[in-house]
């Protein structure tokens, strides 16, 4: 691999796995509703968001941080605010106690209009318009959770990069296959690539954060208190499913507490990040293993998502889950046949699961992908691979990868108009 190839990789790496405090979805809405007061120069008055079906889908039922409340009329306000749009994924990270009282008081003077914009090709789609007066200023964020791509004043163009981003990013990601991805992880001088390491300890700090308190729906603390009854075995794996759990319980529930994403999604970062930690430190593993697994497996990560793209019906539990799964076969001692044998294990056993928007119960779907990870790299280490005879798995792991995204972003397209109906009809 070259050193050009190298530089480009660890740019795509630390674009994608990056911090943020809350569901990332609510929180690209703020951050549009941030620029947008920013670009107007004063507090709006009126504020309308127009989204893309996933946007909405997503921001629905997850708590917004330091609220203790749901949904986005509350991130929006706050966006409005206190938030600052160079804070990027953190931007509410300034909330109070007072803002929040603040912008509760907003949204009853205020309300904030919220509409589908299902014209828009885009899942990831996010259109903020706010006005005083004769004064408006128009935001738009498409494609990735921060991309703010189009803005307008008072109906001048200022900004408009909407087609050029999409364009650069395909050539970026949609170079990258399983074989170069192992490559990488195996040879990047360490003092390149150390920096991943910060993506476990921030995530193992929110796992903490909820064994002591009480967040969603508590799973990780029920997983770490039954692994001490016996009931799920106080062990490793029971270890890596609790502070998997638990850090999701936090993130979904709204805790103020940052979290460091992969392509967007804070699940898939803590997917991604904590069961490869948890693995590392309990089997005595030197530094070197740990930060080669972590980079391992943020980068398959980032190499499945550039096909499925940022949202879609598939779960990204998934897609998080199959990292993992290469990063602990790693460092079981798997070389690259073994990590391709987990790939496929985890393509042919949790193709399917849908995306049901974000939630607290999503722990249990983080808990589902990371004991399914745990299966495949132990079966992988026996030399056992689901074989192309069986359903959707091709001989070529990245064939095989290809097939799981293409049922994600064609196949499933009718399940996510159906999930969403269902969603907005209760």
């Amino acid at each position: 691999m070259t050193g050009s190839e190298r530089k480009k990789i660890i740019e795509l790496i630390k674009r994608e796995v990056v911090p943020a405090i809350g569901c990332t979805e609510p929180i690209a809405v703020a951050l549009a509703a941030a620029k947008a007061r920013e670009v107007l120069g004063d507090i709006p008055e009126n504020i309308e968001a127009y989204l893309s079906p996933n946007i909405l889908k997503n921001a629905m039922g997850v708590g917004i941080p330091g609220t203790g409340m749901i949904g986005l009329p509350i991130a929006i306000a706050l966006g409005v605010l206190i938030g600052k749009s160079e804070y990027q994924l953190e931007v509410l990270k300034e909330s109070n106690p007072e803002a929040v009282e603040k912008g509760k008081k907003y949204i009853a003077e205020y309300p904030v209009h919220i509409s589908l914009k299902e014209e828009v090709k885009d899942k990831l789609y996010i259109e903020v318009l706010a006005s005083k007066g004769p004064e408006s200023a128009r935001v738009i964020i498409r494609t990735t959770h921060t991309n703010i791509c189009f803005i307008e004043k008072d109906g001048e163009i200022i900004l408009d990069k909407q087609e050029r981003r999409s364009i650069e990013e395909n050539e970026d990601d949609a170079s990258l296959i399983l074989c170069k991805v192992y490559d990488f992880a195996m040879t990047a001088p360490l003092e390149e690539i150390a920096f991943i390491l910060e993506t476990g300890k921030t995530n193992k700090k929110a796992a903490l954060s909820a064994f002591e308190n009480d967040y969603g729906h508590s799973l990780g603390k029920t997983l770490a208190k039954e692994s001490k009854d016996n009931m799920m075995g106080d062990s490793l794996f029971s270890h890596i499913l609790a502070y998997t759990s638990a850090a999701c319980d936090a993130r979904m529930a709204g805790a103020m507490i940052p979290v460091v994403s992969n392509s967007g999604s804070g699940n898939q970062g803590i997917s991604a990040s904590l069961p490869v930690l948890i693995y590392a430190e309990e089997t005595g593993q030197p530094e070197e293993n740990l930060i080669r697994a972590l980079i391992l497996s943020h980068l398959t990560v980032i190499y499945i998502k550039s096909y499925l793209g940022r949202l879609s019906a598939l779960c990204g539990c998934v897609v998080a889950a199959t990292g993992s799964a290469c990063g602990i076969t790693y460092l079981m001692g798997g070389k690259y046949e073994q990590i391709s044998f987990a790939v496929k294990n985890m393509v042919a056993n949790l193709t399917g699961m849908i995306c049901d928007g974000a939630k607290p119960s999503c722990a249990l779907k983080v808990c589902s992908g990371v004991s399914t990870a745990v299966f495949s790299a132990m079966m992988a280490m026996d030399g056992k691979t689901v074989s192309s005879l069986e359903g959707i798995i091709d001989d070529d792991v990245d064939q095989s990868i290809k097939n799981l995204t293409l049922i994600g972003v064609e196949g499933m397209n009718e399940t996510d108009r159906l999930i969403l109906k269902i969603m907005t009809e209760k």
